[in-house]
């Protein structure tokens, strides 16, 4: 398998990024980087990024999280920041997505964790769930879902299309847009840091034709994931944005469904899709709460 490993100079200086690299070698010789703060004993908060942004996302919610008592780690997906990026776009699927993820957390023997997701971080994350429930406490869930065949709308659908078709693929650009704020010229610096070529963006360019949307091979997976989530009745709670036109409603489908979010305080968070440049004070206290939640059971 050819490999792009994107070189640390890349990352010297970032804003906001303090964090130490941690990297943990999978299946395929595959290298996960991964941020893990706070004290080993803690209980873990698994916030996993999603397309076309890297750990960095969580820059904002690291800390505070930490503060708040809770052991942080947040990887990268394979493909994106610091970890390795198959250069064949035959490489990546969605199911190997979620492989690649599980074998980084049972390697690290991860329990007893609240995952907070959005985006690609969703389909993931909430894939991991229902494979493997006895490993987390609960979902603080914001701006992302798990599609099993629906017609796409009209926003995800243009965005894949640009995503396959477009000549460039500006990432720290495309953040910026969906962010609802103006990033900083070394915000979107970073964000462009892992992908310093075109080759090393094949990930975030095929990853939105991987989400299961209408006659997709990932249905039937999503299927049997719907079916476990049915039964889980451990803390979900949904804090959607109200600016997102892309998941606008999406958190009414686990509202309905899943047991555990009966009861919870679902909230609005204010902001864009990526929500943890807007809210990041807002998407924490959701963690705080799913956590107090899972401990008052």
């Amino acid at each position: 398998m050819r490999v792009y490993r994107t070189p640390d100079e890349r990352f010297e200086g970032l804003p906001d990024w303090p964090y130490a690299p941690q990297y943990l070698e999978i299946a395929d010789g595959l290298r996960v980087h991964y941020v893990d703060e706070g004290a080993g004993d803690a209980q873990p908060v698994l916030m996993l990024h999603g397309e076309p942004t890297w750990a960095y996302l969580y820059r904002k919610m690291i800390g505070p999280a930490v503060a708040a008592g809770f052991r942080v780690v947040a990887p990268d997906l394979i493909g994106f920041g610091r970890s390795d990026k198959p250069l064949d776009a035959s490489a990546y699927s969605y199911a190997r997505q979620v492989a690649w993820m599980r074998q980084w957390i049972e390697a690290l023997d991860l329990r007893n964790m609240v995952l907070a997701c959005q985006d690609w971080g969703s389909l993931i994350g909430l894939r991991l769930v229902a494979e493997m429930p006895e490993r987390f406490a609960g979902v603080a869930l914001s701006n992302g879902g798990l599609p099993e065949g629906q017609p796409a709308p009209r926003a995800f659908a243009i965005w894949r299309a640009f995503s396959r078709l477009s000549p460039v693929f500006p990432v720290g650009r495309i953040v910026n847009a969906g962010a609802k704020r103006l990033l900083t010229p070394a915000e979107i610096a970073a964000y462009d840091a892992p992908f310093p070529t075109r080759a090393s963006k094949v990930a975030a360019r095929i990853f939105p034709s991987f989400v299961p949307l209408g006659d997709n091979v990932a249905v039937p997976d999503q299927k049997r994931a719907w079916a476990a989530l049915e039964a889980f009745d451990k803390p979900f709670l949904c804090c959607f944005a109200d600016g997102d036109p892309i998941t606008r409603g999406g958190d009414a489908l686990f509202t309905e469904r899943v047991p555990g979010a009966r009861g919870m305080a679902h909230r609005t968070l204010h902001g864009g899709h990526f929500i943890q440049e807007n809210d990041p004070a807002g998407f924490v206290q959701a963690i705080r709460d799913v956590a107090a939640a899972d401990a008052n059971r």
